[in-house]
């Protein structure tokens, strides 16, 4: 992998790294996508590009190049539930050619999560398999020998679930996706910091850290209700009761997600410094213009 962009530098150096994702709406004018760089500002490595995550959006690679082109890294996200292998190498080789150096490989939500159950999943191959084929494409071939022409080099990230029990479980899963050539690793949200620390200092012990940058999800809450919504309907959302309880003390909207920042800002504090941990993945949820307000808490 040349180390030619931020994200790539940073993983190879030991900096703290920073970095945030944008949600694709139904808006397909440019320039309003365009605008929401400006919430991406110093102190951002690179901007995740969500893949259709919770709903039918402007398409992850699309959305990428438009944020690249105002001066955003982004990491191009991927998912295996829409493609089979023909269509993942095909949009991988259209990324490459678009200039889009970072790609995350994940599997996706069922369809039956995102409002679309009439819709005929794929999962042709698995996140880990999807790890694995970036990294042969690297290596100038795609699946059955042939040989890219030009230059392909992406940066390759995974996702944990540091909530999945049990943990021997989650561990092989996380050891795969490392073998398999994950440069970087961004988990689901924290909530409950003592667990993510047991969960990281398994994965400590057992070398993954030296082998991937580990970099913790951290969501600032919207509402009670979003929190409750989250928590009741993904299995990867663990919100202990007592951050919804504090949440619907705060009082009305506003003063919710005015609490919902403030107690992202302490999990964020809590993580940081924690060994093996490489950084921190802002989860904004939709909500970019929360991520300046985070970024001031956190340096």
């Amino acid at each position: 992998m040349k180390k030619d962009h931020r994200l790539a530098e940073k993983i190879q150096g030991k900096e703290f790294i920073i970095t945030a994702e944008y949600a694709p709406t139904l808006d397909v004018n440019p320039a309003n996508v365009a605008s929401c760089a400006k919430y991406f500002g110093d102190g951002i490595t690179a901007v995740n590009v969500a893949d259709n995550h919770f709903g039918v959006a402007v398409s992850s690679l699309a959305a990428a190049v438009v944020l690249s082109q105002s001066g955003i890294e982004a990491v191009y996200q991927l998912l295996t539930r829409d493609r089979n292998r023909i269509a993942l190498q095909s949009e991988l080789l259209g990324a490459a050619l678009l200039g889009i150096k970072n790609v995350a490989c994940l599997s996706g939500y069922h369809q039956t999560l995102m409002g679309n159950p009439e819709s005929t999943n794929v999962f042709d191959i698995d996140s880990i398999q999807l790890v694995a084929l970036v990294k042969k494409m690297n290596r100038g071939q795609l699946l059955d020998g042939k040989k890219i022409q030009g230059e392909f080099s992406m940066l390759v990230g995974a996702v944990a679930n540091p909530n999945m029990k049990p943990i021997e479980m989650n561990m092989l899963r996380l050891g795969k996706k490392i073998a398999a050539g994950a440069d970087f690793i961004q988990t689901q949200a924290v909530f409950d910091v003592n667990a993510f620390r047991a969960w990281l200092e398994t994965a400590h012990g057992k070398g993954y850290t030296a082998k991937a940058a580990i970099l913790a999800g951290v969501l600032p809450l919207q509402s009670a209700v979003q929190a409750k919504e989250l928590a009741e309907h993904y299995t990867d959302y663990i919100i202990p009761q007592a951050v919804i309880d504090r949440l619907n003390a705060a009082g009305d909207a506003a003063a919710q997600q005015k609490e919902g920042i403030k107690i992202a800002g302490e999990i964020m504090k809590q993580l940081k410094g924690m060994p093996g941990l490489r950084g921190i993945h802002l989860l904004s949820g939709g909500n970019e213009a929360s991520v300046p307000e985070l970024l001031k808490i956190i340096s």
